[in-house]
């Protein structure tokens, strides 16, 4: 594989945001965020203490959302979201810009809003991004423009999309289109290297979230984690320490086959013994239990 199973999980803010959640779904997916390995979970507001306790000491960060969805709610809401969160124990904000003052060319406002958020993340210790909601926005101007007026801000990512942000056809139905290369590659080519790309919506499968961060995404928002990181497993086949004992099981047995005692095997194997203890194998001991 070209990129490590590290790099990959430590892309993922493992989703739970749906608004039917309950706090037992919650818990199990913070379980699963830990056992993946993932970078942070992305929890609604009201579930961040039970993230915070769930994910205690796991490494695992807790992250939040404020104006979420759509983004419409005043500045002052939305920073009295953002500092409630990180008083309950967030440590990352993913926040939605005002799309309709976006669209409208109110750039004054959105650019203080901007700042007075980014200063409300950074004042409580917790990084901050900002999600353009990329589906509303007509063209790539916008989406330039907003990149730069978030990391003027101080933001230290921008995130495509909510996940919930769907437009109506024309014939009358609803669809969404989330994270694409293109416009992740826009993002990143339109952002200083100091701000992050976070990738969200749609990137539901290991070639997806590869497609990612091969255009740029740092971040990727998911709710499929569990299926990207087992299909990341089934194709890296085995494990590194199992590869290793692999290795020594061979090297024992052509010694005894060039008709090596007993003795000189395990002089021989006990570099080999080294090596599966630094490689952490479960097992390594059972290479040697026939001698």
């Amino acid at each position: 594989m070209k990129h490590t199973y590290e790099e990959l999980a430590g892309m993922i803010d493992h989703s739970l945001l749906h608004p039917a959640l309950t706090d037992a779904q919650i818990e199990e997916g913070c379980r699963l965020a830990a056992r993946y390995r993932v970078a942070s979970v992305c929890v609604k507001p009201a579930a961040v203490p039970l993230a915070a306790a769930a994910l205690a000491g796991t490494g695992v960060r807790v992250g939040a959302v404020a104006g979420f969805p759509h983004g419409s709610g005043t500045t002052r809401v939305k920073r009295f979201e953002i500092e409630a969160a990180c008083e309950d124990g967030a440590q990352e904000v993913d926040a939605t810009v005002n799309v309709g003052k976006v669209l409208g060319g109110q750039w004054d406002y959105v650019e203080k809003e901007l700042r007075a958020l980014c200063e409300a993340a950074h004042a409580a210790g917790a990084i901050i991004k900002i999600i353009f909601e990329t589906d509303f926005l007509p063209d790539d101007e916008t989406k330039i423009r907003l990149c730069r007026a978030s990391a003027d801000a101080g933001a230290d990512f921008v995130k495509t999309s909510t996940g919930f942000g769907f437009v109506r056809g024309p014939d009358g139905r609803y669809g969404y289109r989330g994270a694409t290369e293109r416009d992740i590659r826009l993002m990143r080519a339109h952002c200083p290297s100091r701000v992050g790309v976070k990738a969200a919506g749609g990137v539901r499968d290991l070639d997806a979230l590869i497609r990612m961060r091969e255009a740029g995404a740092s971040r990727c928002g998911a709710t499929a984690t569990a299926a990207i990181l087992d299909e990341y497993r089934r194709r890296a086949g085995p494990r590194r320490g199992q590869r290793v004992e692999a290795a020594a099981r061979a090297v024992i047995s052509s010694m005894r086959s060039m008709g090596l005692r007993a003795r000189s095997i395990r002089s021989g194997s006990s570099s080999i013994r080294g090596a599966c203890r630094r490689m952490q194998s479960r097992s390594f001991s059972n290479v040697f239990s026939f001698m």
